[in-house]
């Protein structure tokens, strides 16, 4: 008599916590090893700082359901209130400016924040674009927050936390790398805790979650204020970390809208769909850059082929959210699903 045995797949779920200390084991061991200069200056700083807006934004935009186009400003906030509190608290560490740039960030958002109680939708987001005319208007208006500069731009001080220095490209790309996986990790646990179900509840319902107990103007203003104290802490990065000058020029109005770009893109109420779009945003139109310059440099003008990026830029964006609404995690997903399939059939 024989016996027929028949091959079963076997379903093995790869951890995610293991993929993620192996990219944290890339990031900090390998990357600085091999990278160069160019690398971390023009790619890795301002991904980092961009990524680490993104997550903010998801929070409010993605997760709670709330729409906001001022960004921006509150990484201006940010900026600038951690150069005036590492200016003129004597004795204050670096992280304690940084921590009390973001709460500074964090009770502006909630000022702005007070619309969405009422408003909802188009509305909202015009208040909230009232946020960045604003705070670009105060900082330009009252030298004092650039320590009356004449130029308004103001060099960043030096990273330093407990008597090391973070110097040079792999030294600020260090700091910016643990500021914003530790930031990281804190969303990830707000997002899967009850916090983070009401903020979908309200995102997915107002009157249910209303009704199922969820206290909705108190979650909010708890959206608007975590969103821009992580959004401000991203401006810190941003101008500290990578442009090392701080004004507001920086942080304009086209960056509020590359921070929205970057959420929409990589996929909303996901923590992967910042770093997924700030990767696009980021390297896309250095890549458009170089192409551009190889193929057209002698033909047209600097000006002409900034001009053809955004627009080839501008059309892709389209193309792809019409083929992906879900954004770049969810084609990720898709194309692990498959390859897993087809490992499993082999």
């Amino acid at each position: 008599m024989s016996t027929i045995t028949s091959a079963m797949p076997v379903n093995f779920t790869f951890p995610r916590w293991i993929t993620s200390v192996l990219l944290l084991a890339v990031a900090y061991l390998v990357i600085p090893a091999i990278g160069t200069s160019y690398l971390f200056e023009a790619i890795l700083l301002p991904f980092l700082a961009l990524s680490l807006a993104g997550l903010g934004l998801n929070i409010l935009t993605g997760y709670a359901g709330q729409v906001s186009l001022g960004s921006a400003a509150f990484m201006a906030v940010g900026a600038f209130a951690a150069f005036n509190f590492n200016l003129r608290v004597e004795g204050l560490p670096l992280v304690g400016s940084i921590v009390l740039a973001g709460f500074a960030a964090a009770t502006i958002g909630l000022v702005f924040g007070l619309p969405s109680l009422r408003l909802k939708g188009f509305y909202l987001a015009v208040s909230t674009l009232a946020a960045q005319f604003f705070v670009q208007w105060a900082l330009t208006k009252f030298s004092w927050f650039s320590n009356d500069s004449a130029s308004g731009v103001i060099d960043a001080p030096a990273l330093s936390v407990a008597g090391f220095v973070f110097e040079g490209a792999v030294g600020r790309y260090y700091f910016a790398l643990t500021v914003v996986s530790v930031l990281t990790f804190l969303v990830h646990r707000l997002v899967n805790s009850q916090t983070g179900r009401n903020f979908i509840a309200i995102r997915d319902n107002e009157t249910a979650a209303r009704i199922i107990g969820v206290p909705v103007l108190k979650t909010k203003l708890l959206a608007f204020a975590v969103s821009s104290f992580i959004v401000g802490v991203a401006g810190v990065l941003w101008a500290f970390a990578y442009l090392r000058t701080v004004e507001p020029a920086g942080f304009n109005l086209d960056r509020s809208f590359q921070i929205l770009f970057i959420v929409i893109i990589g996929g909303l109420a996901s923590t992967r769909g910042a770093f997924f779009g700030a990767a696009l945003i980021v390297v896309f139109p250095l890549v458009l850059s170089r192409l551009g310059s190889f193929l057209l440099g002698d033909i047209f003008d600097s000006g002409v082929l900034d001009m053809t990026q955004r627009i080839v830029l501008g059309a892709l964006i389209i193309l792809f959210l019409i083929l992906e609404p879900d954004g770049l995690v969810a084609l990720w997903d898709r194309i692990r699903r498959r390859i897993g399939s087809a490992l499993r059939r082999t």
